[in-house]
């Protein structure tokens, strides 16, 4: 996930920008998309099915702020796709690709995005250590 994050990073820069470019960012947010759903996916089968079952989990701090930052990466994330699939549509329709300010807002977002996302495997190993959790003591 981080990968393909990473990749759309470094691509949506606006010196470089074309539709070449552009074709590649959606596809790479495509498969962006995909593995934050099987992330999320995994994660929940872990809560549900999980050796130390769904309470212990559901009481554990870490848990909360993992997903909290998980969501808000998420929302991030869509406002990033919808402003891709803008760029794409526009580009198909009137053959115009973004403006300069555009494509560094949405930079901005990505890089936010990436920053935050590096934080989530700390509350997960806070998490599977019981550090800072509801039994920790």
């Amino acid at each position: 996930m981080v990968v393909f994050l990473t990749s759309e990073g470094a691509l949506c820069r606006p010196e470089w920008f074309n539709e070449a470019v552009l074709k590649r960012l959606q596809r790479v947010d495509i498969i962006y998309m995909i593995c934050g759903a099987m992330v999320a996916t995994s994660g929940i089968t872990r809560i549900i099915l999980g050796f130390k079952g769904t309470d212990w989990y559901i009481a554990q701090p870490m848990l909360h702020i993992k997903v909290l930052l998980f969501l808000v990466v998420g929302v991030m994330s869509a406002r990033v796709s919808m402003a891709l699939q803008s760029w794409f549509q526009t580009w198909e329709e009137k053959g115009t690709l973004p403006t300069e300010s555009d494509i560094r807002r949405i930079r901005k977002w990505i890089m936010i995005e990436a920053h935050i996302i590096m934080v989530i495997p700390l509350f997960a190993v806070f998490l599977s250590r019981g550090l800072f959790g509801a039994d920790a003591g």
